[in-house]
């Protein structure tokens, strides 16, 4: 029973790191990429813009097809596959001389990455055991949450630093890195009986979007649309403020508040239950976004990130934990994905929702507005996910097959 509650394994640290190292290239590259496009290929903002995000367009595809395969052709192949399509496609970088390529090499790049990262979640949610769901995946998240700070951190000093070629060998050793980890990495692959495996090679939409998740899934969209304000135009709204030095520690502070917090919302998770820890995620984000909107010091600045971290990064791995606990094994691959894809959309189609209104109600009136908005994913959590749950329209999994285990018991005496 100990062996069976143990959440500090060999397996469970060595996929958290193969992720932490995801993220940090992914997080390196995108914030030195457009400024590269600009400067090597003469791109306009614009297309360096493109170059930054059409990464997305990559991890969504990928998402999209990942889910169902990590379950049908085995989930250390797929992490594999993932890994070494990663790789190949960083090699790629070397070979660029034109923005066409450039848009291909970045398109591809993200489907390696899509493929890897939605491998290592749906590894790690079945190596965690059930009682500790949400704290095994709350430490799991803290990869993710450091990732956003580092590799911003690391990418921009090297890109003072050295060339471009030489920042793309340091993200090839990562990945090699990765591979050997996964090389040594244990991982329990679901036994698929032939009617699984038939219904998961079926082309039909459940297959590649799990509807259990489907609300969880709309409330992260709109989550991560409020959130994609802060990834956007933050550096440009502590230029107009000058606050430039509290907007580089931004997030700095952000993963701060996101490491002391992830332990204990997941342990408050586990515990108390899901409503317990997000409702709290909902204020806490509004309150950091509405204080952006009034910031006028530094210290503004950073305690607004402290806010949005103990939100949006508590959120984010407890948006996780909901859908894994919603769906059977043979289908957290899928789950993740969902959830995955609603969160990269939300952050990809954000910040063209939000610029339109630029002119009309400056950085100030996005932020009081995205503000509000995160008020109202709390009432829409409501709607779609809790009171559906609370009438017994959402079951959990392992409520699910308890319940049929017990009809079982029943049916045999």
């Amino acid at each position: 029973m100990a062996e069976k509650s143990r959440l500090w394994t060999k397996g469970f640290i060595l996929d958290t790191l193969v992720n932490f190292l995801i993220y940090i290239i992914y997080y390196m590259l995108m914030v030195i990429i457009a400024s590269e496009a600009i400067h090597s290929l003469n791109a306009t903002m614009s297309e360096a813009g493109l170059a930054s995000g059409i990464f997305i367009l990559g991890t969504l595809l990928a998402r999209l097809f990942a889910g169902r395969s990590v379950e049908l052709y085995g989930r250390k192949k797929m992490l594999y596959a993932g890994i070494l399509f990663y790789l190949a496609t960083t090699f790629m970088y070397f070979a660029i001389h034109s923005l066409p390529m450039l848009f291909l090499v970045r398109c591809l790049n993200g489907i390696g990455y899509g493929i890897a990262s939605t491998a290592t979640s749906t590894i790690v949610s079945t190596m965690i055991p059930a009682a500790r769901r949400g704290e095994g995946i709350n430490y799991y998240a803290l990869s993710m949450s450091l990732a956003a700070a580092i590799g911003p951190f690391i990418g921009m000093l090297m890109q003072q630093i050295f060339p471009f070629e030489d920042i793309i060998y340091f993200c090839i050793g990562m990945i090699v890195v990765c591979l050997g980890a996964v090389a040594v990495m244990h991982v329990d692959e679901m036994e698929l009986t032939e009617e699984h495996r038939a219904a998961l090679k079926e082309i039909h939409i459940a297959n590649f979007l799990e509807p259990k998740v489907t609300a969880i899934s709309i409330v992260a969209f709109c989550v991560a649309v409020c959130y994609s304000s802060v990834l956007s135009f933050l550096a440009s709204y502590a230029a107009e403020l000058q606050l430039m030095a509290a907007g580089t520690l931004f997030f700095v502070v952000y993963a701060l508040a996101i490491t002391i917090a992830r332990p204990i919302a997941g342990v408050m998770f586990d515990r108390k239950g899901e409503d317990f820890v997000m409702y709290p995620t909902y204020a806490c984000l509004a309150i950091g976004l509405l204080l952006l909107s009034i910031t006028t010091q530094s210290w503004m600045m950073l305690l607004a990130g402290v806010f949005v971290g103990l939100g949006y990064g508590t959120f984010m791995s407890n948006g996780q934990a909901i859908c894994v606990k919603l769906v059977k094994e043979v289908r957290i691959g899928v789950a993740v994905s969902t959830y995955f894809i609603a969160l990269d959309l939300g952050l990809g189609v954000g910040p063209y929702m939000l610029g339109a209104f630029k002119e009309s109600l400056g950085f100030q009136g996005i932020y009081f507005f995205v503000g509000i908005a995160a008020i109202g994913c709390a009432a829409l959590y409501y709607v779609l996910y809790a009171r559906r749950r609370n009438a017994g329209h959402l079951v959990a999994a392992d409520a699910e097959e308890v319940a049929v285990e017990e009809v079982e018991e029943e049916e045999f005496a």
